[in-house]
């Protein structure tokens, strides 16, 4: 499957190991082993309107730590992410400092700089390429996703950092999945708007909605973009079945009230 687990002290990490075995520092955050309030001790990364500063602090300390890394050794590197296709090249470490600007996938080949983005039911998405060193982490919900954000960064790599796609390995982390992800008619509309073969993707509930896998139509795209498809692995973990594992934000909206972030991070070390 090309990934494994990491725990330390009780926080839970999942690494793309053909990532890591590239030169990638590279993580799948999970709920568990954090000092956030939200069920249980959770290891909540983003959010400050629903967490205290303080709380994310310390899971973010913990989440590095897990990693094997520090926020000393490791900037990382956020964005205000809504739900489009920009994405942020990371440059130097000033470009780093980015968490007011809006985004929904970053770009880099700096040493000592994590990617990240936040997700609780989208798709992230880990891409490194061994040769230019290059590397992003791209947030895929279903706007980005029509919207084609990683085929975007995948060319982004390519021309930014002659990054080469037949060589770049891709690692789509937990997300919501085809069991239990039902969308309307909107959605459906503008996925089929911007590709039709998209529709094979689709799986009917009830008038006007379906069940959709929008990790495996981020995987066509990584395909349609010049990705090997035997360098791209999918995380078998869906966030809506597993939310005892992962935030879902419609699991726990639902519950709670609130939900937390997962970080999925991808970086090299100094």
């Amino acid at each position: 499957m090309g990934f494994y687990w990491r725990e330390q002290a009780g926080t839970r990490i999942l690494i793309c190991a053909p990532l890591e075995n590239a030169g990638f520092v590279n993580a799948f955050s999970t709920r568990l082993g954090g000092v956030s309030p939200f069920s249980g001790n959770s290891l909540n990364l983003a959010g400050y309107d629903e967490d205290t500063a303080e709380n994310i602090r310390e899971n973010r300390n913990r989440f590095l730590s897990a990693l094997g890394t520090s926020p000393d050794q490791m900037l990382l590197a956020t964005v205000w992410q809504i739900h489009g296709d920009g994405i942020k090249i990371i440059r130097s470490k000033k470009d780093a400092d980015s968490g007011s600007e809006k985004y929904d996938a970053l770009a880099s080949e700096m040493k000592g700089i994590l990617a990240a983005v936040k997700t609780a039911d989208c798709v992230p998405i880990l891409i490194g390429e061994p040769d230019s060193k290059a590397f992003a982490a791209v947030h895929a919900g279903w706007r980005g996703t029509s919207l084609s954000i990683v085929q975007k960064t995948v060319s982004l790599l390519s021309s930014e950092f002659n990054a080469a796609p037949k060589s770049m390995i891709a690692a789509i982390g937990p997300a919501a999945g085809p069991d239990n992800y039902e969308v309307g008619a909107e959605v459906l509309d503008a996925l089929v708007a911007a590709n039709p073969n998209n529709a094979s993707f689709f799986y009917p509930t009830r008038p006007g909605h379906s069940r959709i896998d929008l990790p495996k139509i981020n995987r066509n795209q990584l395909i349609s973009a010049g990705v090997s498809p035997e360098n791209i692995f999918i995380a078998p973990y869906c966030t809506m079945s597993r939310s005892d594992l992962f935030f879902s934000y419609r699991i726990d909206r639902e519950k709670f009230g609130r939900t937390g972030r997962l970080l999925s991070v991808i970086g090299r070390l100094l």
